[in-house]
């Protein structure tokens, strides 16, 4: 006799969810040498490393970083929810940028609002990172995603 539950998949590792970065993103995306912080059932931190070549004049983080930054982070909060990669395409991305990031790491922070069969609604929140000692400041950019679940 087969018993089946109601139980959604146990979330994945934050292991796991760098190993589907690196096996279903673009190429130009792994530039952006993102890495997997933490991860839970319904949020996926990643670190997204301050690097000149991401910089606009002035020395600015472009917000083309930024974006695509969230919108990876986004795919994989929701594969993390799943339990797996599936594939999936942005319906609609919104940002707004609140505050410049120069010369510092982002922290981006894609929390899940609403997982269903074949959307999925996130809130994204990018914080420039803190140094040793101190907290996490208010944030650089935030944003707000919808999915379409096609598998």
């Amino acid at each position: 006799m087969r018993v089946t539950t109601n139980q959604p998949p146990a979330p994945l590792t934050p292991e796991a969810t760098a190993q589907i970065l690196h096996e279903n993103f673009a190429p130009w995306i792994l530039t952006l040498n993102l890495s997997v912080e933490q991860t839970s059932p319904t949020s996926v931190t990643t670190r997204l490393p301050w690097s000149p070549t991401l910089a606009r004049e002035g020395g600015t983080l472009c917000g083309q970083a930024l974006m695509a930054a969230a919108d990876t982070t986004t795919v994989l909060a929701i594969s993390a929810a799943r339990g797996g990669f599936c594939p999936m395409t942005t319906v609609q991305q919104n940002t707004t940028f609140q505050r410049p990031v120069q010369e510092t790491d982002v922290l981006i922070t894609a929390s899940i609002t609403k997982l269903g069969r074949t959307l999925a609604f996130t809130d994204i929140v990018m914080t420039p990172a803190p140094t040793t000692g101190t907290p996490l400041g208010p944030p650089a950019a935030q944003a707000t995603t919808v999915y379409a679940i096609l598998g």
